[in-house]
């Protein structure tokens, strides 16, 4: 009822939005670009994006923009995804033997290691949200980024902010394998079956630095949340805001988190769980591409406009079952994901939008709106890089 009479309210008394808002929302009412830009392309210009990001953020601190909206213009830098960025920008800054892109994630390196707590941990929030506390998920997206740069630079530096932060998850981690202790003050509170995506940041330090228990209390949540997975592959407790409707992007955030345990353990249980989420995922990406935002238990359309992180993520997670188990319906399936996300984004124009990727396809849904948000260009990145390798080989 509450959710009915703020729609009705926001049809009754729309929000003054700025002009470049409105054009934008009038580009999209008009639906999809004729024509597809292409990965190499779109890559090209994401990461163009990422970097302008970062020179333009608010707090201009080395960290990466949150967003671009197009009502209030640059965010601060954000932690959270600046962490996960940069496994992103140091890949494409291997692939391209680019010195200016290894430096940039130096820079998001050195921020993230100057703004972690002395027990290991990372706030939520923009760098200047308050209150600022350490937090679990956004402490393990950030491990991710240490581990990618203590194996790539090998800085001391990291490499310990990197076991600090894996300890602090480790040793907070309750006895049946959910994080309770630290949660954010910026999601609705309750129990979080996405942490497996905290889970993944565990396995890659334990890659680095075995024998630490790092991987087993990774193992230990995401064995957590695969109870509460149902038959048909969705998850209960899933979900920022609105558990009985997840947005695909923390669905997408689950099901990686799941694909990384299996691929840490070999586990067999784990790579089956996440056949189940992906085969009803695939059922609903039509023919174009779509893939409503948010999905209900029966994995049905809860909402009418797209979640763009969530299509690239999943898009992803559907390229990896694919090179695990040869499914040819995964790889078709994420290609058609991606090709829509694709059509949504602009390789020329403004440094502000040029190659940026909305929240939410039409710009005014209901995620990031009108903004342009740093984590959906890193998942679009990802995804289009696994594209092109995988389709650049012979089957």
């Amino acid at each position: 009822m509450i959710r009915l009479l703020e729609n009705i309210k926001r049809k009754l008394s729309p929000p003054r939005i700025s002009p470049a808002a409105r054009i934008e929302m009038e580009k999209d009412r008009q639906g999809l670009a004729a024509t597809d830009p292409g990965p190499d392309a779109v890559i090209e210009a994401c990461a163009g994006w990422l970097c302008a990001a970062q020179d333009h953020s608010a707090s201009a601190d080395g960290g990466v923009a949150r967003h671009y909206s197009l009502t209030k213009g640059w965010a601060t830098s954000y932690p959270e995804t600046t962490g996960y960025i940069i496994p992103t920008i140091i890949e494409l800054a291997r692939r391209r033997g680019s010195a200016d892109l290894h430096a940039r994630a130096r820079r998001m390196l050195d921020w993230c290691v100057a703004i972690q707590f002395p027990e290991g941990g990372f706030q939520g929030g923009l760098v200047d949200s308050l209150p600022r506390v350490p937090v679990t998920f956004n402490t393990g997206q950030i491990l991710m980024g240490l581990a990618a740069g203590a194996d790539q630079y090998n800085d001391p530096r990291y490499m310990e902010a990197m076991h600090s932060a894996a300890a602090w998850l480790r040793d907070s981690l309750d006895p049946d394998g959910c994080w309770r202790k630290h949660p954010t003050p910026f999601a609705a509170p309750g129990e979080k079956a996405y942490e497996t995506h905290v889970a993944w940041g565990l396995f890659e330090a334990d890659r680095l630095a075995p024998g630490k228990g790092y991987g087993s209390a990774g193992l230990r949540q995401v064995d957590w949340a695969i109870g509460k997975q149902q038959a048909n592959g969705w998850f209960a407790s899933n979900c920022l805001s609105d558990p009985d409707r997840p947005l695909t992007h923390t669905i997408g955030y689950v099901l990686r988190g799941v694909i990384e345990g299996h691929l840490f353990s070999g586990r067999a249980d784990l790579l089956a769980a996440a056949v189940r989420t992906a085969d009803s995922l695939v059922d609903r990406i039509d023919g174009d591409g779509y893939l409503a935002g948010r999905l209900d238990r029966n994995f049905k359309p809860a909402v009418d406009f797209v979640c763009l992180t969530g299509s690239v993520q999943i898009a992803h997670c559907l390229f990896l079952l694919y090179r695990l188990t040869g499914n040819a319906n995964y790889l078709a399936a994420g290609k058609r994901a991606t090709r829509y996300v694709r059509r949504t984004i602009s390789i020329d124009g403004p440094v502000e939008t040029r190659g940026g990727v909305k929240g939410s396809f039409p710009v005014n849904g209901d995620y990031g709106r009108w903004e342009y948000l740093n984590w959906a260009a890193k998942f679009c990145i990802d995804a289009n890089l696994l594209e092109l390798d995988l389709t650049s080989q012979p089957d």
